[in-house]
């Protein structure tokens, strides 16, 4: 497994070998020596049908680093930097994920996470660094106009919660 940079300094991509046969392929998605001594005790997993997107989300309290893996289907994954002291906050880094992908997205704490499913359904696995705390827990407005994300569809099936979230400004 390999740890490779983008374009913001903290979220990484996770590249691992895929093995494949004629009988599909088995890929390591993730070893506890990898991210120092961020440890994982929660995991999670969505299913969303096409045009879904889901978030801008994070814990303002009880953050989480996260490990997002696509076992089913093709995301647009973004993460948003909202850390108040770094030089890139509300800048984003987005990329698209399968379940063919050769790797998982690493996002450290202080990021908004989000996404949107490409195919008719999918599914995302997140390896989580702390427990879910409903209390701290903030939405990032998906189509702020300062952090300006590039979606692939500019009408997409949002949850109430979703609808309601707020501008980059609140969250200096």
């Amino acid at each position: 497994m390999k740890l490779l940079k983008t374009k913001i300094k903290g979220p990484l991509l996770i590249k691992s070998e895929i093995f494949k046969d004629k009988r599909g392929y088995l890929r390591e998605t993730f070893r506890n020596n990898l991210l120092g001594k961020t440890k994982f005790p929660f995991d999670v997993m969505s299913f969303s049908k096409k045009n879904v997107l889901r978030g801008l989300h994070i814990q303002t309290n009880k953050s989480q680093a996260k490990i997002i893996t696509v076992t089913n289907g093709k995301i647009f994954d973004v993460a948003v930097d909202l850390r108040k002291k770094s030089k890139t906050f509300g800048k984003y880094v987005s990329l698209i994920i399968s379940d063919k992908s050769d790797f998982s997205f690493y996002i450290p704490q202080g990021f908004a996470h989000g996404f949107m499913c490409l195919t008719e359904k999918c599914t995302v696995n997140y390896k989580c660094s702390n427990y879910r705390d409903p209390k701290s827990e903030k939405t990032l407005k998906w189509n702020d106009k300062t952090v300006n994300i590039k979606w692939p569809k500019y009408k997409p099936i949002l949850s109430d919660k979703d609808k309601k979230g707020a501008d980059l400004v609140s969250f200096k």
